[in-house]
C-alpha cells in the first residue's frame, strides 16, 4: 500500500472510532454528539499526519511538539461543554473527558497506531456504558429547583417541608415576587418525572423550573 493511501486510511479510521464514542454520547443526549466527536478525531489525526509528514526537511523537525498542542488545546473545547447551574450541579465533565480521549484516538491514528486506537475507542465505550448503568441506579445526584410565589412565608414553608435532601436554600426578591432556588439531593434512580409531583403539590409555592 502506498504511503498516501495509508494516511487516508488513518484519517477515515479515526473518523470511525470518533464516531463510535460520539454515537454513544448522542444516545445520551449530551452536548457533544457524533459529529463533534468525528471533528475532534479527524483534525487530531490531520494534525499528527502532518506533524510527522509535513516537516520531515526541517532544521528541527520533532512530531511531538504538535501533539503537544493537540492535548493542550482540546482542554479549550472541553471546557465549553462544562456547565455549572446552581451550587453543585455540574454537567458535561463525562462528555469533555470524551473529547480529550476521542484526541487521543485521532492521534494515536495519526501516527500509525490502529492498535492502540482501537483498544482505546473499545474501552472508552464500555466504560462509558458500564458505568452509566451503574451510577444510575447507584449513590444520589443533585437537581436545581426553583420555586416563585407572592410572599416569603410560604417558600420557607416549602424549603422545611423537602426537609433534609434540601440543600442551598437562597430566598431572593425580584420586584413583587420571591424566588427560591434549591438544590434537591435525590437518590439517581429516581427520575425528573419521579420527584416532579411532589415538588408541583407543595402548597402556596410554584414551581418555575428544575434542572
Amino acid at each position: 500500500m502506498s504511503q498516501a493511501l495509508q494516511l487516508v486510511l488513518r484519517l477515515v479510521v479515526a473518523s470511525l472510532l470518533g464516531a463510535a464514542i460520539g454515537y454513544e454520547r448522542e444516545v445520551r443526549a449530551k452536548g457533544a454528539g457524533v459529529r463533534t466527536h468525528v471533528l475532534v478525531a479527524l483534525g487530531s489525526a490531520l494534525f499528527m499526519v502532518i506533524s510527522i509528514y509535513g516537516f520531515e526537511g526541517a532544521a528541527r523537525f520533532d512530531a511531538a511538539r504538535v501533539a503537544a498542542g493537540v492535548v493542550s488545546g482540546i482542554g479549550f473545547l472541553g471546557g465549553g461543554i462544562i456547565i455549572k447551574s446552581g451550587k453543585n450541579h455540574i454537567t458535561g465533565l463525562t462528555t469533555a473527558a470524551g473529547l480529550w480521549v476521542t484526541a487521543a484516538v485521532g492521534l494515536s491514528l495519526g501516527c500509525g497506531k490502529y492498535e492502540l486506537g482501537i483498544l482505546c475507542t473499545i474501552l472508552a465505550i464500555v466504560s462509558l456504558e458500564a458505568m452509566h448503568f451503574y451510577t444510575f441506579k447507584v449513590g444520589e445526584k443533585y437537581h436545581t429547583a426553583v420555586f416563585r410565589a407572592t410572599s416569603h412565608q410560604p417558600l420557607a414553608d416549602a424549603a422545611k417541608a423537602l426537609g433534609k435532601r434540601a440543600e442551598d436554600i437562597s430566598i431572593t426578591k425580584q420586584g413583587d415576587v420571591y424566588k427560591m432556588e434549591v438544590n434537591l439531593r435525590v437518590r439517581k434512580k429516581e427520575s425528573t418525572l419521579d420527584i416532579l409531583p411532589r415538588l408541583e403539590s407543595l402548597p402556596g409555592v410554584e414551581l418555575e423550573s428544575l434542572e
